[in-house]
């Protein structure tokens, strides 16, 4: 911690908005990386409770629904001395406008976290607030999944931990003794690495993805159909930059090519909040397109790694799910049950990662003590 803490990077961090990911440069996101697993390293060691956020307030505004988000930002803001207050159904853009709801909130709390539909909200709120304002979600850009999904990738593919044991003892050497450090890793640790995003490819998640694969210097393959393809600046842009760091970015229809080599397979939703009326299309379009075992064995990789955002669409313990089942005849949609509790997943070590990582974003971007 005392490295992260004199490190260069830190002073440019501290008031900083996490809108998306494009703001950042790849040495700040890596830096963000070592930060949060270096907080989680100090939760999975007994000393949770510390003062890095002590005299602190957010609020965290939601218009849409949320599990780990919500419950993510509150434990992370907790764990280290910050009181949180969750706002719903106020007057925000209804009788009173975003920017003045800006200026209210930013005259009572340290900074504010937005989960809604429209970036511009976002935004606006980081313009007018005066305090660091972070993108819990918006239908444009999911930046805080996107650093959960880059840690939970560091700790089975580049620290080798095979079971998401990262930070925890080893039963099968002394189960009492206290946790490794996380190691140090080189800049360029995600250079080379495979990730194919599966499913609509133009969704938040993934769109997100591939800004961090293309900074990171990954190989990033969007695959679906051609109609669900990304499209426009964000897919050039990212492009050219990942030509910069020696990544790619590319998309496929095909799934044998596609996941050729993948060391990740990263599927979500196919259809997101506030698109419920698509389910017929969306399954027409990629049923083909399923994450199942032979999709998992195509890629060649013995320890290719299962991703998802959650929730998911596995079996039938949603009512979603039956519906589904009822009206279209599938037990599973973007994700067959074999893969989802398989050795490969790691959706749950991933989950966990969100608090781990939001915690390590308002520490560097608020923390008066660090």
């Amino acid at each position: 911690m005392e490295s992260l803490q004199k490190h260069p990077l830190r002073p440019q961090l501290k008031g900083r908005h996490l809108l998306t990911l494009k703001e950042f440069t790849a040495e700040e996101i890596l830096y963000l990386l070592d930060l949060s697993a270096a907080l989680k390293h100090k939760k999975k060691t007994g000393k949770e409770r510390g003062d890095l956020l002590a005299n602190k307030n957010i609020c965290l505004v939601f218009e849409k629904d949320s599990t780990r988000t919500r419950c993510a930002f509150e434990v992370a803001a907790y764990d280290e001395g910050c009181m949180t207050t969750y706002l719903q159904g106020s007057h925000t853009g209804k009788k009173e406008s975003i920017e003045d709801t800006a200026k209210v909130l930013g005259r009572y709390y340290d900074g504010i976290e937005f989960r809604g539909a429209l970036q511009s909200v976002c935004e606006t709120l980081a313009q007018h607030s005066g305090v660091p304002v972070w993108n819990g979600l918006t239908d444009a850009f999911h930046p805080t999944q996107i650093l959960a999904d880059l840690l939970t990738i560091q700790e089975h593919l580049l620290y080798g931990n095979k079971k998401g044991t990262a930070g925890l003892p080893n039963p099968a050497t002394n189960a009492s003794a206290p946790p490794p450090p996380p190691p140090q890793l080189p800049a360029d640790r995600f250079k080379g690495v495979k990730l194919v995003f599966v499913g609509d490819t133009r969704n938040n998640v993934a769109i997100s993805l591939m800004i961090a694969a293309a900074k990171l210097g990954m190989h990033y393959v969007a695959l679906a159909p051609e109609s669900l393809w990304p499209k426009g600046d964000v897919l050039t842009h990212m492009q050219e930059a990942a030509k910069a760091t020696g990544g790619t970015i590319s998309c496929s229809a095909d799934v044998a090519s596609a996941v050729k080599g993948a060391k990740i397979i990263y599927t979500d939703v196919w259809v997101s909040m506030g698109e419920e009326a698509l389910w017929e299309e969306r399954i027409q379009q990629l049923r083909a397109y399923q994450v199942n075992m032979d999709m998992i064995k195509a890629t060649d990789e013995a320890d290719v790694i299962f991703m998802h955002c959650l929730p998911s669409f596995h079996d039938l313990q949603t009512v979603v799910g039956r519906q589904v089942r009822d009206k279209y005849g599938l037990e599973s949609m973007e994700v067959t049950d074999e893969v989802f509790r398989s050795e490969h997943s790691v959706v749950f070590d991933e989950a966990e990662n969100r608090m781990h990582t939001i915690k390590g974003i308002l520490v560097a971007t608020m923390s008066d003590k660090f």
